[in-house]
Order: C-alpha cells, then structure tokens, then sequence
C-alpha cells in the first residue's frame, strides 16, 4: 500500500509539472505570436515575394507577371552600369568606414581631455546625426554650389580663386563631396559610442605608461586603441552597413549624376525599379546587395572580433 501511494504521488506531481509547463507555454505563444504575425507579414512574406519577382520581368504596375528564370541575374552579371555602381558602392564604402572611425576617434579623444563644457562639445559634435539624410543634403547642396556657395565664395575671398570647383557637377569630385558631407553628418554617433569605450579605460594605464616615458602617440598605440576594440568592432560594422545603402544624399545632392558618376546600388535600384519600371530587375539588383552586405558583414566581425581576442 505504501509504495502504490508514493508512486501515485509521484505521478500526481509529474501530472501537476507537466500541467504547469503547458500553461506557461501557452502564455509564451500568446505573447510571442502578435510579433511573429507581424514580423511574418512584413519581413518573411516580403522576402520570399522579392525572391520570387526577382525572377520575374515584371514592371510594378501591370497585374501581368512573366517568369524569366536568371535572366535579372545574368544581366546584372554583364551590365556596365551595374559594374559602375559597384565600384562607387565600394569606393563609397571604404572611404567611410576609415574617415568616420578616424574623425569619431579623433573627436572622442578631444571631448574626453576637456575639463570644461564637454557636454556641450559633445552635443556640437553630435547634432548633425540628428539631421535626416534630405536636410543634410539640402545643406550641402547650397555650401557646395558652384554660383554662391560658401566654399568656392572662402576660396575666393583668400585667393584661391583657382582652386574653386563645380563640386556636384564635376565628376571628378561629386563623390568626393558626398563622402566628406556624410563624414560630416555621421561621424558624431560613432564618436558617442567611442566615447563610452574611452570612459571604459581605467586612467591608471595611461597615468603609469606616463611615468615610463612614454609620449601622447604611444599612450594611444599600445594602451588605448587596443582598448578600444570592441567599440571599434561596433562602429565599423555599423558604418560599413550604412554606407552600403547610402541613399539620400545622393537622391538630394546629385541624383546619381553628373552622369552615372555617383550612382551606387541602392541608388541604381530605385531608378531601375520606380524610375524605368523594372521591378523585377530592381528586385534581383536588391538580393544581390543583401548577399553583399550579409558577405562582408561576416568577414569584417570574424577579423574584427579575432582582433579582440588578441588583445
């Protein structure tokens, strides 16, 4: 009888668990199916649409969709405009990520030495990431003009006359200009997030390299910057990202011209798929930037994150 009643007990509180499981599983599902739902209809459902239109030749607006097979992707492949937005994607790209990570560095260092006013500093630095791509562009639209603006009007005025330019309408440098306007634009939020590496450093590192000898570029080689790799490993990525769907400078500053000298991919895709109605062809030039930017993604944290362990 009274191994009958333990094994009943036993079974009763297995029943009891298992009971208990099942209700906060469906408080889980409860609470995670609203999301799901929603990411399914706006991030799964349009995914796998623009896998299925990227083999298709359709235009956007007819209700007639005629499947091509790889025909967008062999195109891509043989298109000189697409080798051309390619290659300013990654001239674009790797500029930014070094002239970003070097202009945040350089400013977090500064806002960290000042002993005065460095919250004010740091909102100066800061408040052109809080203008929108359109308004930055607008901006430098008007001091990169060639007729009044302010750039060739100081270049005058100190008698460089001759260095003045068509600065947008010169292809030789419209994509220069729109990568110095966004080094402008972005380099404050990466300076915050280097900032908060820096305050991460304990002072005696630097106090005691100090009392060895050694001067302000050892201190920043040997003890700080390696420091300052996982900030670094952040602020890459999410550079290298941003610049590799860069869009709303060049829709204000230049519309991917003069010519095709500053058109990129993600610009290329908005002409080809709202502009000539090639929303099959933009589709596929889409998914070929995704795998582009997920490819490089990879690599960069596998080599950035090695980096770290090494220090």
């Amino acid at each position: 009888m009274g191994v009958s009643t333990s094994s009943n007990n036993r079974q009763i509180a297995i029943t009891s668990n298992t009971r208990k499981k099942n209700k906060w599983l469906s408080f889980a599902v409860i609470f995670i199916l609203p999301s799901f739902i929603l990411y399914t209809l706006f991030v799964i459902a349009p995914t796998v649409g623009s896998l299925y239109l990227s083999f298709t030749s359709w235009d956007g607006i007819s209700e007639n969709i005629r499947f091509i097979g790889l025909a967008n992707f062999i195109e891509i492949w043989n298109s000189p405009r697409v080798h051309n937005a390619l290659k300013n994607t990654l001239i674009l790209t790797v500029s930014l990520v070094i002239l970003e990570n070097i202009a945040a560095i350089a400013m977090a260092m500064m806002v960290d030495q000042v002993r005065w006013f460095k919250n004010l500093f740091r909102s100066i630095f800061y408040f052109p990431t809080l203008l929108s791509g359109i308004v930055m562009g607008f901006v430098w639209t008007m001091i990169l003009n060639y007729n009044f603006g302010v750039v060739n009007q100081i270049l005058n005025t100190i008698g460089l006359g001759h260095w003045t330019a068509d600065w947008l309408g010169d292809p030789k440098y419209a994509l220069l200009s729109i990568i110095l306007s966004t080094v402008w634009k972005s380099a404050g939020y990466y300076m915050i997030i280097y900032l908060a590496g820096l305050q991460g450093i304990p002072t005696e590192l630097s106090e005691a390299a100090n009392i060895d000898g050694a001067n302000r570029w050892q201190r920043f080689r040997f003890i700080t910057f390696p420091l300052l790799a996982g900030s670094l490993t952040v602020c890459m990525v999410l550079s290298m990202i941003s610049a590799l769907k860069i869009f709303d400078q060049i829709a204000v500053m230049t519309d991917g011209g003069p010519g095709f000298a500053t058109e990129t991919l993600t610009y290329i895709i908005y002409k080809v798929g709202f502009g000539e109605l090639r929303q099959g062809f933009g589709t596929a030039l889409a998914i070929v930037l995704f795998l582009i930017i997920m490819l490089v993604t990879l690599i960069q944290v596998k080599i950035l994150r090695k980096r770290e362990v090494e220090y």
